[in-house]
């Protein structure tokens, strides 16, 4: 009985410990985040209107650069498949010749017969 109410009271304590440190850091590193996007977006929020116009097309620029790689990546990413697919179907093949010409031989023959005993 010792043995469960130990395990019980150092369960809880881990959970509270636990929970402690976990709340503690959460709380720092969501203040460091928030400390470096509000100076990032610093410059963004105290900027001119004129000067916001002129950082649009910037924008627009770098999505379509964005997608541009995007879209490389993806067709990358489909030619990698389609050759990983095609070695399947090889591998698939040579093990399918390899398996046809044990099946005739003597390798079923051992396998029912351990069967049996």
């Amino acid at each position: 009985m010792s043995q469960r109410d130990g395990f019980a009271a150092g369960f809880l304590a881990g959970s509270l410990v636990g929970g402690l440190v976990g709340g503690v850091l959460g709380a720092v590193l969501a203040s460091r985040i928030s400390k470096e996007t509000a100076e990032a977006e610093a410059p963004i929020l105290n900027s001119n209107p004129s000067e916001a116009k002129v950082d649009k097309p910037k924008k627009r620029q770098l999505e379509a650069s964005s997608e541009q790689r995007i879209e490389v990546a993806r067709r990358s990413l489909e030619d990698k498949i389609a050759q990983l697919n095609q070695t399947i179907d090889e591998v698939r093949q040579q093990l399918g010749n390899v398996n046809g010409n044990a099946a005739g031989g003597s390798g079923d023959r051992s396998l029912t017969r351990d069967a049996q005993y």
